[in-house]
């Protein structure tokens, strides 16, 4: 099955809390997500360059980190999402009010914006999209063990059935890999590349994985 982006927040089974972001693809495959100075972008991969003269979309940064909050995105929603998170605006106003403002992409396939958030102390967590015909955004008390995604195809609402009861991981190196081909997602058609940021106890440590 083909869904599209997905962002997933959780809560391992030893309480640490995960924000999870995945490129799964069929038209733009040769991407890969690189850390850089504290955040992780998605760019075309060597020899792929060419692509962003094709599609505008396909590279931007997709998961930073606000004190307590990690913010994971399929977009450039994701810097103004962060930056008002920062600056102390309630995290459900600020994913609203960035998703408000970008909109969906004006693109082929009038592609949907997703976000996901996770708070590292409040043990809470966000999932929102807006589509052509829609703006949702739902808080989530994170549960150990519990994986909650939303995807910009098939899965594209914060909803109760789009749940891994599953979910576990030592670091974000293992998050980065669960949501390419662990639990549910290993059901998820086209995986490209992975990145998770998960709680160290000192804050978020950040990872990366290439298909």
């Amino acid at each position: 099955m083909y869904i599209g982006r997905i962002v997933a927040i959780g809560m391992t089974r030893s309480n640490r809390v995960c924000a999870m972001y995945r490129v799964s693809s069929r038209s733009f495959p040769n991407r890969q997500a690189v850390e850089n100075n504290g955040k992780i972008a998605i760019v075309p991969r060597p020899g792929a360059e060419g692509d962003l003269a094709k599609n505008p979309y396909i590279s931007y940064n997709c998961l930073r980190i606000a004190g307590e909050w990690a913010v994971a995105t399929n977009g450039s929603q994701t810097d103004p999402i962060t930056e008002k998170i920062a600056a102390g605006m309630p995290v459900r106003d600020a994913v609203t009010l960035g998703l408000l403002a970008m909109d969906y992409e004006k693109d082929s396939l009038d592609t949907p914006r997703i976000v996901a958030v996770a708070g590292r102390v409040s043990k809470l967590g966000y999932l929102g999209i807006i589509r052509k015909d829609a703006v949702l955004v739902r808080e989530f008390a994170l549960e150990p063990g519990v994986a909650r995604y939303v995807a910009t195809y098939g899965k594209n609402k914060p909803s109760d059935e789009n749940i891994d009861t599953g979910f576990d991981g030592a670091c974000e190196n293992c998050a980065a890999h669960y949501i390419v081909d662990g639990g549910v997602f290993a059901d998820f058609e086209k995986p490209v590349t992975g990145a998770a940021a998960m709680d160290n106890g000192e804050g978020f440590g950040l990872a990366t994985v290439i298909c």
